[in-house]
């Protein structure tokens, strides 16, 4: 029997339904933690794009003619 099964079939499943129903899914919000992790992976992009560039601009490559055969 899966979790998922012991749970539906278990004596507290219709308490577990009628919270769900309760639920006001208009009203769930990420909330501070949600808007923090946001942030925080924002300013890591940030700063690995600042990291790409600056490695970008010390790169110098010259493409050498090819040897005639």
């Amino acid at each position: 029997m899966s979790a998922t099964q012991a749970l539906l079939t278990s004596p507290r499943a219709t308490e577990l339904a009628a919270l769900a129903k309760e639920l006001d899914e208009n009203k769930v919000t990420p909330g501070v933690l949600g808007f923090l992790v946001f942030a925080v992976m924002g300013l890591a992009v940030w700063f690995l794009m600042k990291s790409l560039s600056r490695r970008m601009a010390k790169v110098d490559f010259e493409e050498e003619p090819e040897a005639d055969k």
